[in-house]
């Protein structure tokens, strides 16, 4: 891959990132989810979209490190509503310190996203602040509609995608545009650009999807069938819950709520995801969106060569296996 550096020099700026000390309970548990990692995938975009447009990454190094740090309050929030206990294979912040200090934790991070969004780019900050501060808002709308899904039995496709645009994908899409933002890219390439990582945040998703339930263990990084035992409404299950033949969804909905034996039903809702197509279904959707989002990659008006850094990252990130 061609933006290992990129990745490094996110990693290096995150350790350098001088945060303000009044508080040593409430910086704790931030540099603590900071430094379980990460693919950093959300801050490289900023700095592609900027090099994209003859930018020098190191200029948006700041407005990437917000875009990460944004993240990484989300999830902080994320696993608290999910009452998870563990975050890339360590404890969650809730669980090592309590519910009270993640919560506020998180909120410092919030706020400090938006000090390193501002941090020398002063001119273009109404376009920035704009950009994220929308980003931010569809997030949480994404993280409701999440939340909603679990309580009810008539959820669609089209509700699904909606769900993951804005929980997932309306991110690298922010990502993306910030530094072409600050390389004074026009709008419609801006715009072009947006669609590209949203297009691919989708794609990624509904792969995820797809890799929770079939993927190798020993490389998916996390169990396989979570999405199944925890009862999760993913495309596969909605796409299998919606099926013509009306036994299917009703043998799906028999294994819903059922934990007496998790191995079983796992084998029992993959038999029914493979009989609907639901499997072949959401690869075909996932290479979908990918398609759609070279397409508006394309579209940009760079030369190709100035494009390879984001093929190869969309590329990445469609072929993985974990």
């Amino acid at each position: 891959m061609n933006f290992e550096h990129h990745i490094q020099s996110i990693e290096k700026s995150l350790a350098n990132w001088e945060i303000p000390q009044e508080s040593k309970n409430l910086v704790e548990p931030i540099r603590y989810l900071l430094s379980l990692g990460g693919k950093r995938i959300r801050p490289v975009l900023t700095l592609l979209g900027h090099e994209l447009f003859n930018g020098n990454p190191e200029q948006v190094i700041s407005q990437a490190l917000a875009v990460e740090v944004f993240h990484n309050f989300s999830l902080m929030h994320d696993d608290i509503m999910d009452n998870a206990p563990l975050r890339r294979g360590k404890q969650t912040v809730h669980e090592k310190w309590n519910v009270n200090a993640a919560v506020l934790s998180g909120d410092g991070m919030m706020i400090l996203s938006y000090d390193l969004l501002l941090k020398n780019q002063e001119d273009k900050f109404v376009e920035l602040f704009r950009c994220f501060n929308q980003t931010a808002w569809e997030v949480c709308v994404g993280q409701q509609m999440d939340m909603d899904f679990e309580k009810r039995e008539d959820v669609s496709l089209d509700e699904y995608l909606e769900m993951i645009r804005l929980k997932t994908a309306v991110l690298l899409g922010c990502a993306l545009r910030l530094g072409a933002i600050a390389a004074n890219a026009s709008k419609e390439d801006q715009e072009h650009l947006r669609l590209f990582g949203e297009h691919l945040g989708l794609s990624f998703q509904l792969r995820d999807d797809y890799l929770d339930a079939y993927g190798d263990p020993e490389k998916f990084g996390k169990q396989v069938g979570g999405d199944i035992i925890s009862d999760k409404k993913t495309y596969l299950y909605l796409h299998t819950a919606n099926h013509e033949d009306e036994s299917i969804p009703a043998e799906l909905k028999s294994l819903h709520g059922n934990s007496d034996d998790p191995n079983a039903k796992i084998t029992s809702t993959l038999h029914l995801f493979s009989k609907s197509k639901a499997d072949a279904m959401t690869l075909a959707k996932s290479e979908a969106f990918y398609e759609s989002a070279l397409d508006h990659l394309n579209a940009i008006s760079v030369s190709d060569d100035k494009k390879m850094a984001l093929r190869n990252l969309a590329s990445f990130l469609l072929e993985r296996e974990s």
